[in-house]
């Protein structure tokens, strides 16, 4: 469970991480989707690709000698870049009342489940706050 709630608090838990507040000091909850960045590995194919021209054009090699190890790196940049297939990175965000904000990254096949617990979480604060209203 990464959401356990007590009779006045809220524990966090995903991982080797754990942090609680208690229910009033919880602002904001929710999950943040971050596209990737391949910056990375856009910069090494860059490079990469510098470098064959490079030495087709600048140099006398005239054995192709540098074709080997430049298809070499392009194979291994692909397999880096498509090795995981998953297009996004997801963090759950907690804002408290001091303006303190706890962000923590999860793993994208953990997403649906968190997202479900966040919703109850959040469904039980506006009955909880609503019978506080009531009364």
């Amino acid at each position: 469970m990464f959401i356990s709630l007590t009779h006045d608090q809220v524990q966090f838990q995903y991982g080797s991480k754990q942090w609680q507040y208690s229910f009033n000091e919880i602002v904001e909850l929710g999950l943040l989707k971050k596209k990737k960045s391949y910056l990375f590995e856009n910069s090494s194919f860059i490079a990469v690709t510098a470098s064959a021209y490079y030495c087709m054009i600048f140099t006398k090699l005239t054995e192709l000698y540098y074709v080997i190890p430049a298809l070499l790196c392009y194979t291994f940049l692909i397999i880096l870049r498509f090795h995981n297939n998953t297009e996004f990175d997801y963090f759950v965000i907690v804002k408290d009342i001091y303006k303190k904000e706890t962000k923590v990254k999860i793993n994208a096949l953990d997403r649906p489940t968190i997202g479900k617990q966040i919703d109850q979480y959040l469904n039980f604060e506006y009955e909880r706050i609503l019978k506080s209203t009531q009364n």
